[in-house]
């Protein structure tokens, strides 16, 4: 089972942790893009659809097309982390090459929504302050490493809930009877 959460950890970590990189270091510089937030966790339940194939296939090759919850739920549980500590590194590499302020632009484009909405005076300046200190603790790798496994890591559990509530039921979708996972032929039972 380790061999699964290490195989599709990598996996989904690199299919989050790509694209990722990829547009911190071409968006370097610019405005957050309006739909990142959506973009972003529907790239994460895409790449953690990776937690669903796994389970099956350690159900339908490992145990003979039968897993329970808890053990199901356990794998999708470790190929979550393995993705997140992949999303962390690949957020720290893509900040550190782009040189991205990424707490800076933030606060300042939450500053921006503040006043766009008519706060202004003392319950500015307190936000303001408040988004300062956002900054100092974005500084240390120990708050922000937690704060970006966060981002990933209760998407990797919901996926791995629903993956391990569906195939513990070993009537969905069951293996194919005469395929073998050492058949190198598309057609099944056909060497």
């Amino acid at each position: 089972m380790l061999r699964y959460i290490l195989l599709y950890g990598v996996i989904a970590g690199a299919g989050v942790g790509v694209p990722l990189s990829i547009l911190t270091l071409t968006m370097s510089g610019q405005a957050m893009m309006q739909y990142g937030m959506l973009v972003g966790y529907l790239t994460m339940l895409i790449a953690l659809s990776a937690i669903f194939l796994a389970i099956k296939r350690h159900r339908d090759i490992d145990l003979g097309g039968v897993i329970r919850f808890w053990p199901a739920l356990m794998l999708g549980l470790g190929i979550s982390v393995v993705a997140g500590v992949i999303y962390v590194m690949a957020w720290e590499v893509s900040c550190a090459l782009a040189h991205a302020d990424f707490a800076g632009a933030y606060a300042r484009a939450m500053i921006a929504e503040q006043q766009a909405k008519g706060v202004s005076g003392p319950a500015l300046e307190r936000f303001r302050a408040e988004m300062e200190q956002f900054k100092v603790q974005y500084a240390n790798p120990l708050y922000r490493w937690p704060m970006t496994f966060a981002e990933i890591f209760p998407v990797g559990v919901i996926v791995s809930l629903v993956s391990a509530a569906l195939l513990r039921n070993s009537r969905f979708m069951a293996a194919r009877p005469g395929w073998n996972a050492g058949e190198s032929s598309l057609v099944p039972g056909k060497r």
